[in-house]
């Protein structure tokens, strides 16, 4: 049976459109859950019949009713929030659904955003030390401590860079750098004493952390996308697993070269170096997350909100409802500033979020069980899916408050 025209790829311009802006929003980093709800606001504006099914790895979009269905499917690979290119492609998507472009010249504008190369540039690589020195002050570490997490931080960046320029070293991309920046710290801290090796590491590891892929699976699971959170759980989870091994086998190679750092505690800090390193991250998330220079502000005062509304609650409550209280307060702030400017609430939302995420816990859950502390990994991990379920609950609490403004 021939399908029926409104809904054939080669005389509707509307559908290559909404398929081309699901490649750019998935390429920007969204959520399932997110990027399913945007698409279904956009073929209700463009008047298709659109059904659609998305994990970290695929996207399926059926167009029509009943035996004229048209079905597509897009292979996907799990991307990192790309900030500016979400912005970007949010404009466009609203410019054809005001009318102000046609769906054509919104599917071309698509593909040259969507194909510009995604590089590593130098400033990136100054993100990864920056953000690198300023977690070892979170951690509890001094100048010592941040300065060679920085280093660390720095060559976790050149060895992104040497990844891009080879696709097949990617799947081993978080083992190698976690090997190298426990090797060299390691090292490091046998030849001169002085800095605590454990803060220095797992602040140099910062980066390659997959907190925030643990809380956007646990919020993807809230939101009954089953699939895709349990997908993203399990690489999040595979993701902690290579990172610990490669910290195991960096520190095991150093000790036998060079014999074992010995223990140091990090001298107390002025509290005013907690808002410096707080400024110093935002910086980081903006320049790591690809932000637009116009909303580093913006970043900032999230990464600020985030901090003084966590410290509060955990004042006031516990450690746990700290983070809910954090996540509550950033998740209405990025959802008015999604008000006030129209642009995406994952603008701010994803840098204050960066500041709460308990990927630090699942690290020393999993170097815990390594080392075969098990009552101490499992508890580890326990206060890591707490922390996380806290986070989750104040996001869609805000969410049920004060709604972002949706795409159509």
């Amino acid at each position: 049976m021939t399908p029926n025209p409104r809904f054939d790829r080669t005389t509707d311009d509307r559908i290559p459109f909404v398929l081309t802006l699901a490649s750019g929003f998935h390429e920007s980093g969204y959520a399932t859950h997110r990027l399913e709800q945007a698409l279904d606001d956009t073929t209700t504006r463009l008047g298709l019949d659109g059904q659609f099914f998305s994990t970290p790895t695929s996207i399926f979009a059926s167009f029509g009713t009943d035996h004229n269905q048209q079905t597509f499917m897009i292979r996907t690979t799990p991307r990192p929030p790309n900030l500016g290119r979400l912005v970007r492609v949010t404009e466009i998507a609203r410019a054809v659904l005001r009318g102000e472009t046609t769906p054509g010249e919104g599917t071309a504008m698509l593909v040259a955003l969507v194909s510009l190369p995604d590089e590593i540039e130098l400033g990136r690589i100054a993100g990864f030390g920056l953000a690198s020195g300023t977690a070892a002050r979170f951690l509890g570490g001094a100048g010592p401590e941040m300065a060679t997490a920085a280093m660390a931080g720095l060559l976790t960046g050149f060895l992104a860079l040497a990844v891009r320029k080879a696709p097949n070293a990617g799947r081993v991309f978080e083992l190698a750098g976690a090997t190298l920046c426990s090797l060299v710290v390691a090292v490091l801290g046998a030849w001169f004493p002085g800095f605590s090796v454990p803060i220095a590491t797992l602040a140099g590891l910062i980066v390659l952390i997959p907190g925030l892929t643990l809380t956007t699976a646990i919020t993807e699971i809230a939101m009954e996308h089953l699939t895709a959170g349990t997908t993203r759980m399990a690489g999040a989870f595979m993701t902690f697993i290579g990172i610990g091994f490669g910290v195991a086998l960096g520190t095991r190679i150093a000790v036998a070269l060079v014999g074992a750092a010995p223990a140091h505690h990090p001298a107390p800090m002025p509290d005013w170096t907690n808002w410096a390193a707080l400024l110093g991250s935002a910086i980081a998330f903006a320049i790591l997350l690809r932000a637009d220079e116009r909303d580093f502000g913006w970043i900032a005062v999230a990464a600020a909100v985030a901090f003084l509304a966590t410290r509060a609650g955990t004042h006031l409550l516990s450690p746990e409802l700290g983070v809910f209280v954090g996540s509550l307060v950033i998740g209405l702030g990025s959802n008015l500033f999604n008000r006030l400017t129209s642009r995406p609430a994952l603008v701010t939302l994803v840098p204050g979020l960066l500041t709460l995420v308990p990927g630090s816990v699942g690290f020393r859950s999993i170097t815990a069980l390594l080392e075969n502390q098990i009552v101490a990994g499992i508890d580890t991990a326990f206060t890591m899916i707490l922390t996380a379920v806290s986070l989750v609950a104040g996001l869609l609490t805000a969410t049920a408050i004060f709604p972002e403004r949706r795409l159509g």
